[in-house]
Protein backbone atom coordinates (compact mmCIF):
# COMPACT_ATOMS: atom_id res chain seq x y z
CA UNK A 1 0.00 0.00 0.00
CA UNK A 2 2.83 2.67 0.96
CA UNK A 3 6.35 3.12 2.24
CA UNK A 4 8.06 4.79 4.86
CA UNK A 5 11.35 6.19 4.88
CA UNK A 6 13.46 8.08 7.75
CA UNK A 7 15.48 10.91 6.56
CA UNK A 8 16.78 12.05 9.94
CA UNK A 9 15.45 14.48 12.67
CA UNK A 10 11.45 14.34 11.73
CA UNK A 11 11.92 14.19 8.35
CA UNK A 12 9.73 11.03 7.15
CA UNK A 13 8.71 9.98 3.37
CA UNK A 14 5.23 8.22 2.64
CA UNK A 15 4.87 6.51 -0.55
CA UNK A 16 2.26 5.22 -2.99
CA UNK A 17 2.42 4.51 -6.58
CA UNK A 18 0.69 7.68 -7.20
CA UNK A 19 1.84 10.24 -4.39
CA UNK A 20 4.68 11.00 -1.83
CA UNK A 21 4.50 12.44 1.43
CA UNK A 22 7.66 14.30 2.80
CA UNK A 23 7.54 15.85 6.50
CA UNK A 24 9.09 18.20 6.99
CA UNK A 25 12.08 18.10 4.39
CA UNK A 26 14.47 20.84 5.95
CA UNK A 27 17.59 18.84 6.75
CA UNK A 28 19.72 21.71 7.06
CA UNK A 29 19.24 22.48 10.89
CA UNK A 30 20.61 18.96 11.28
CA UNK A 31 23.68 19.29 9.20
CA UNK A 32 22.27 17.38 6.14
CA UNK A 33 20.66 18.15 2.64
CA UNK A 34 17.20 18.80 2.48
CA UNK A 35 15.03 16.57 0.84
CA UNK A 36 14.07 16.43 -2.60
CA UNK A 37 10.18 17.35 -2.85
CA UNK A 38 9.80 17.40 -6.39
CA UNK A 39 6.11 16.57 -7.29
CA UNK A 40 5.43 15.20 -3.60
CA UNK A 41 3.45 16.74 -1.01
CA UNK A 42 5.19 18.55 1.31
CA UNK A 43 4.03 18.07 5.01
CA UNK A 44 5.78 20.94 7.89
CA UNK A 45 4.92 20.40 11.09
CA UNK A 46 6.69 23.77 12.13
CA UNK A 47 7.80 26.49 9.78
CA UNK A 48 11.16 26.10 10.55
CA UNK A 49 11.03 22.85 8.87
CA UNK A 50 10.11 23.76 5.89
CA UNK A 51 12.97 24.53 2.67
CA UNK A 52 12.93 24.21 -0.83
CA UNK A 53 9.22 23.26 -1.38
CA UNK A 54 8.77 25.07 -4.66
CA UNK A 55 8.43 22.07 -6.68
CA UNK A 56 5.99 20.32 -4.23
CA UNK A 57 2.89 19.24 -5.73
CA UNK A 58 0.79 20.40 -2.41
CA UNK A 59 2.27 21.97 0.84
CA UNK A 60 0.60 21.76 3.98
CA UNK A 61 1.82 23.86 6.67
CA UNK A 62 -1.25 23.99 9.23
CA UNK A 63 -4.65 22.71 10.19
CA UNK A 64 -7.07 21.89 7.83
CA UNK A 65 -8.20 19.05 5.65
CA UNK A 66 -6.57 18.18 2.61
CA UNK A 67 -7.19 15.54 -0.08
CA UNK A 68 -4.45 14.20 -2.51
CA UNK A 69 -3.84 10.96 -4.50
CA UNK A 70 -4.45 8.32 -2.28
CA UNK A 71 -4.31 10.53 1.07
CA UNK A 72 -6.20 12.48 3.40
CA UNK A 73 -5.17 14.48 5.74
CA UNK A 74 -6.32 15.96 8.51
CA UNK A 75 -3.60 18.69 10.29
CA UNK A 76 -4.74 19.00 13.93
CA UNK A 77 -3.36 22.57 16.18
CA UNK A 78 -1.06 21.45 19.20
CA UNK A 79 1.46 23.38 21.62
CA UNK A 80 4.83 22.97 20.73
CA UNK A 81 7.33 21.04 23.42
CA UNK A 82 8.71 24.16 24.19
CA UNK A 83 5.69 26.51 24.21
CA UNK A 84 2.97 27.60 26.70
CA UNK A 85 1.05 29.10 24.30
CA UNK A 86 -1.68 26.80 22.72
CA UNK A 87 0.10 26.84 18.92
CA UNK A 88 3.03 26.41 17.65
CA UNK A 89 2.61 23.02 15.56
CA UNK A 90 0.56 20.90 13.71
CA UNK A 91 -0.09 17.08 14.43
CA UNK A 92 -1.20 15.61 11.15
CA UNK A 93 -3.82 12.29 10.87
CA UNK A 94 -2.99 10.97 7.28
CA UNK A 95 -5.40 7.87 6.05
CA UNK A 96 -4.57 5.96 3.15
CA UNK A 97 -6.94 3.12 2.22
CA UNK A 98 -7.56 1.27 5.72
CA UNK A 99 -4.44 2.18 7.07
CA UNK A 100 -4.52 5.66 10.14
CA UNK A 101 -1.33 7.17 10.75
CA UNK A 102 -0.56 10.12 13.09
CA UNK A 103 2.51 11.95 12.89
CA UNK A 104 2.99 14.18 15.99
CA UNK A 105 6.47 16.82 15.07
CA UNK A 106 8.03 18.39 18.52
CA UNK A 107 4.62 18.28 20.68
CA UNK A 108 4.21 18.99 24.28
CA UNK A 109 3.91 16.19 26.50
CA UNK A 110 0.03 16.10 27.49
CA UNK A 111 -2.85 16.02 24.30
CA UNK A 112 -6.35 16.89 25.52
CA UNK A 113 -9.07 15.47 25.05
CA UNK A 114 -10.03 17.18 21.80
CA UNK A 115 -6.78 16.35 20.68
CA UNK A 116 -6.70 12.81 21.75
CA UNK A 117 -10.14 13.03 19.60
CA UNK A 118 -8.92 14.57 16.78
CA UNK A 119 -6.47 11.92 15.96
CA UNK A 120 -8.67 9.23 16.52
CA UNK A 121 -8.05 5.68 16.06
CA UNK A 122 -4.42 5.25 14.94
CA UNK A 123 -2.64 2.33 13.47
CA UNK A 124 0.96 3.59 12.83
CA UNK A 125 2.27 6.59 15.24
CA UNK A 126 5.83 8.56 13.89
CA UNK A 127 7.37 10.21 16.95
CA UNK A 128 9.97 12.23 17.89
CA UNK A 129 11.71 10.99 21.31
CA UNK A 130 15.35 12.44 21.81
CA UNK A 131 14.70 14.65 24.61
CA UNK A 132 16.88 17.47 25.59
CA UNK A 133 14.65 19.77 25.88
CA UNK A 134 13.70 20.11 22.68
CA UNK A 135 11.45 17.68 21.98
CA UNK A 136 9.64 14.28 24.08
CA UNK A 137 11.65 12.14 25.90
CA UNK A 138 11.81 8.34 26.13
CA UNK A 139 8.93 8.49 28.62
CA UNK A 140 6.64 11.48 27.79
CA UNK A 141 7.03 10.16 24.18
CA UNK A 142 6.14 6.39 25.77
CA UNK A 143 3.27 8.00 27.39
CA UNK A 144 1.52 9.76 24.46
CA UNK A 145 2.18 6.25 22.27
CA UNK A 146 0.32 4.68 25.04
CA UNK A 147 -2.67 7.24 24.95
CA UNK A 148 -3.36 6.48 20.92
CA UNK A 149 -2.58 2.84 20.87
CA UNK A 150 -1.41 2.79 17.74
CA UNK A 151 -0.04 -1.16 16.38
CA UNK A 152 3.22 0.58 15.18
CA UNK A 153 5.60 3.00 16.54
CA UNK A 154 8.34 4.89 14.16
CA UNK A 155 10.48 6.79 16.30
CA UNK A 156 12.46 9.73 14.80
CA UNK A 157 14.57 13.17 16.15
CA UNK A 158 17.17 10.77 18.30
CA UNK A 159 21.30 10.57 18.45
CA UNK A 160 22.70 9.54 15.48
CA UNK A 161 26.29 10.87 14.93
CA UNK A 162 25.67 11.39 11.51
CA UNK A 163 23.76 14.21 12.17
CA UNK A 164 24.01 17.55 14.13
CA UNK A 165 21.09 18.83 16.14
CA UNK A 166 20.71 21.96 18.00
CA UNK A 167 20.88 20.43 21.08
CA UNK A 168 21.93 16.88 21.94
CA UNK A 169 19.13 13.95 21.56
CA UNK A 170 18.91 10.91 23.79
CA UNK A 171 19.72 7.76 22.01
CA UNK A 172 16.96 5.28 20.48
CA UNK A 173 17.50 2.91 23.48
CA UNK A 174 15.95 4.63 25.85
CA UNK A 175 12.89 4.84 24.19
CA UNK A 176 12.42 1.17 23.26
CA UNK A 177 13.27 0.36 26.58
CA UNK A 178 10.72 2.59 28.70
CA UNK A 179 7.79 1.22 26.41
CA UNK A 180 8.93 -1.89 26.71
CA UNK A 181 7.17 -3.47 23.46
CA UNK A 182 8.97 -5.69 20.61
CA UNK A 183 11.55 -3.97 17.84
CA UNK A 184 11.57 -4.33 13.85
CA UNK A 185 14.71 -3.24 12.14
CA UNK A 186 13.85 -2.32 8.58
CA UNK A 187 15.57 -0.11 5.84
CA UNK A 188 11.97 0.99 4.82
CA UNK A 189 8.83 0.12 5.61
CA UNK A 190 6.92 -1.44 3.72
CA UNK A 191 3.01 -2.20 4.41
CA UNK A 192 0.85 -3.78 1.96
CA UNK A 193 -2.36 -3.99 4.25
CA UNK A 194 -4.10 -3.31 7.12
CA UNK A 195 -3.99 -7.17 7.69
CA UNK A 196 -0.32 -6.80 7.47
CA UNK A 197 -0.34 -4.85 10.86
CA UNK A 198 1.42 -6.62 13.46
CA UNK A 199 -0.90 -8.39 16.30
CA UNK A 200 0.61 -6.46 18.99
CA UNK A 201 2.30 -2.82 19.39
CA UNK A 202 5.37 -3.37 17.79
CA UNK A 203 8.48 -0.70 17.64
CA UNK A 204 9.81 0.03 14.31
CA UNK A 205 12.89 1.21 13.81
CA UNK A 206 13.96 2.24 10.00
CA UNK A 207 17.45 3.04 9.26
CA UNK A 208 17.97 6.30 8.12
CA UNK A 209 18.37 6.93 4.45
Amino acid sequence: MFDIEYKGGNSITIATKKVRIVADPNRSVIGLKDVDVKDGVVLATEPRFLSGAGDARLTIEGPGEYEVGDFSIKGIPATRHIDTAPSGTTIYRITAGEIRLALLGNVAANFDEDQLEAIGVIDIVIVPVGGGGYTLDAVSAASLVRQIEPKVVIPVHYADSGLTYEVPQDPLKLFIDELGVSVEEVDKYKLKSAAALPPAMTVVEIKRS
